[in-house]
């Protein structure tokens, strides 16, 4: 271990013990990781949910390998109280990584900054080190692994005896997954090689056959499985740090013109594809306890011959049975199951629901978005701009210290700076008017930290949060008001789901699609006041939490649809574009932005869509300012 790196510490929540895992899951998955990498760096701290847990009871549940404290929820640091666990804080500092899938993905990289040669701890981030790394509010994968599935099981283990007979969806969804044809970097030759393969297996076995008939029809003994398969082989040789034998001859022919559509799918070995990832050190702990649960209830696992055989080939992977003892995990071995044993029964669980399948269906718009206005016209709705309170109003810049400009910290052009300068002014002055000393203000979807520095800076008698998903961002903020000497201002890498601290003000530069939605949402269930810049309407989409038009104004007159034209040429507003087809962008945002105030009204706020000045400060220049009535 590099005596350079601090001590941080982790933070899981503890409710009760089930046979062999502690709940919740993710403090479950979260010990199997530290086990699996063997990794000391972290002093474990765990936080009962219940008020009169048994100290004692709760220690002989835990791993034996590890020293952990108990800590009351009221003990954790401020930034810890305001996020959900797990949880991991440099000792003493502001900094706070919230989330299953952040916290996992840093336990990894902190494992290898300390030991260099643990590189197969480092593979567990996937191509370009981007396992899991997709917040689960856009990955519907991310969402599966981190979310859905640990709460499936767990509701699964405590559900009535009629309810645990019935698999529930989220894990058929995974043997859905676990069907699907495999995409990885540089497939295409892996498909041709393949598809070699099969064409030699096929001639082997016709050779085998016609010793069969010489012999007089003597059987010949086969092995069915005498060749691991191509994904087998490439999967198990880079675990086991091995080249995958390849011949030197170029590949014949007639493999090299096969069409692309015409080669053979890949087959998953693991959970993402062909490569063991953190995804499958997630999903491993919460089958477990289903598979556990399931047999003791005599449930036939005939349905999920798929995830049988994935946690069968789980268990193979060097390091995994280490990992699981050291968790007073008891793997269980499963015979591999046939994977066409029960696919009428599955295809039925996977049945689009009417909106989405709707939202399938609608992936090309076709047509401009003059239909759409004029039926919102018709019906005396139109895009409606607030007059803005202080249109000149602006910091001094010069008089700030270089750490609190734009483009410190991040080369940006002088335009730029300029121009980000000016969308500052917008949102400061508002947050200005709206605090009060002692308020709480989130800069949500910070970046580099932009907005909240500033207003750490010039609002000293308020208390700031930045949350960012992306390190490098909020590290790079971080360092920022380190040099500045801030004491007001605290740093969250999570995603939004992950916060549920109180505050006063939210605020978003640039909010990307359906963040905007997400931080209002926010912002009304805490009853704050917001101010926020909308940013890529061309990303919105129905989601699981979210589903437009929202407000019953628009409902009332558009269709999912129609709606979706509006957000698509919202986007249609970049300075290089003719002045008509700019003014009808701008409209449309108005239009997305009043269907949103509209839907905040909805909900007892106080809604204004203003336009940033000077409009040219970004062609994304609408501002979204709520108070709660």
């Amino acid at each position: 271990m590099k005596n350079s790196i601090p001590e941080e510490h982790l933070y899981l929540g503890f409710s009760h013990h089930y046979e062999d895992s502690i709940f919740p899951l993710h403090t479950s998955i979260s010990l199997f990781l530290l086990s699996y990498c063997d990794c000391k760096l972290f002093k474990i701290f765990l936080v009962p949910t219940g008020e009169n847990t048994d100290d004692q009871l709760v220690t002989n549940t835990l791993p034996h390998k590890f020293e952990v404290c108990l800590i009351s929820r009221h003990q954790l640091p401020m930034v810890v109280q305001s996020c959900c666990l797990p949880a991991v804080v440099v000792k003493d500092g502001k900094f706070c990584r919230a989330g299953l899938s952040v916290v996992l993905r840093h336990i990894i990289q902190k494992t290898y900054e300390a030991d260099a040669s643990k590189k197969d701890v480092l593979e567990l981030l996937g191509f370009k080190k981007t396992c899991l790394k997709a917040c689960a509010e856009v990955s519907g994968w991310t969402r599966l692994c981190e979310i859905s599935i640990p709460l499936a099981v767990e509701r699964f283990l405590t559900g009535s005896p009629e309810h645990c007979q019935t698999i529930p969806a989220d894990i058929l969804e995974l043997e859905r997954k676990l069907g699907e044809p495999v995409r990885v970097h540089n497939d295409d030759k892996i498909r041709r090689q393949k598809l070699q393969q099969q064409k030699a297996d096929a001639k082997a076995t016709l050779s085998v056959l016609a010793k069969a008939s010489e012999a007089g029809g003597k059987p010949v003994e086969m092995h069915e499985h005498s060749l691991p398969s191509l994904e087998l082989s490439i999967a198990f040789s880079k675990l086991l740090v091995q080249e995958v034998s390849a011949t030197v001859n170029r590949e014949p022919s007639h493999i090299r013109k096969t069409k692309t559509s015409d080669l053979p799918p890949l087959d998953h070995v693991f959970a993402e594809g062909l490569y063991f990832t953190l995804a499958d050190i997630v999903l491993l702990p919460c089958i477990h306890q289903f598979l556990v649960f399931s047999k003791k209830q005599g449930i036939n696992l005939l349905n999920l011959p798929l995830i049988s055989s994935w946690y069968q080939r789980v268990q193979e992977v060097p390091g995994v049975k280490k990992a699981a003892d050291k968790c007073n995990m008891q793997l269980l071995q499963i015979l591999e199951l046939q994977a066409g044993a029960a696919e009428e029964q599955l295809q039925s669980c996977f049945l689009i629901p009417g909106e989405l399948q709707e939202e399938e269906e609608d992936n090309h718009f076709i047509g401009g978005p003059r239909p759409t206005m004029t039926k919102l016209m018709e019906n005396g709705i139109e895009a409606k701009f607030s007059p803005h309170p202080c249109p000149d109003w602006t910091l001094d810049w010069n008089s700030l210290p270089a750490a609190v400009r734009p483009g410190e910290g991040k080369l940006m052009s002088r335009d730029r700076a300029l121009r980000k300068q000016q969308q500052l002014n917008n949102l400061v002055m508002v947050v200005k008017k709206l605090a009060k000393p002692g308020d709480v203000i989130v800069d949500f979807c910070s970046g580099g930290g932009h907005v909240g520095i500033v207003l750490a800076h010039t609002m000293p008698s308020c208390q700031v949060v930045l949350i960012e998903n992306k390190e490098l961002s909020l590290i790079r903020a971080k360092e920022r008001s380190d040099e500045l000497g801030l004491n007001n201002i605290w740093f969250i890498q999570a995603n939004l789901d992950y916060f549920n601290g109180t505050f006063n003000i939210g605020v978003a530069l640039h909010a990307c699609g359906v963040a905007t939605d997400m931080v209002i949402e926010h912002c009304i269930k805490a009853q704050a006041a917001f101010v926020i810049c909308p940013c890529c309407y061309g990303f919105i989409q129905n989601t699981v939490k979210f589903s437009y038009p929202q407000s019953h104004q628009f409902k009332a007159i558009l269709s999912y649809k129609e709606h979706m034209i509006l957000c698509r040429f919202a986007d249609q507003t970049a300075v290089q574009l003719p002045p008509e087809r700019r003014l009808i962008g701008k409209q449309c945002m108005g239009l997305v932005d009043l269907d949103r105030a509209w839907a905040a009204e909805g909900r007892n706020y106080s809604v204004q869509v203003i336009s940033m000045e000077p409009e040219s400060c970004s062609p994304k220049n609408n501002m979204l300012v709520g108070t709660p009535t």
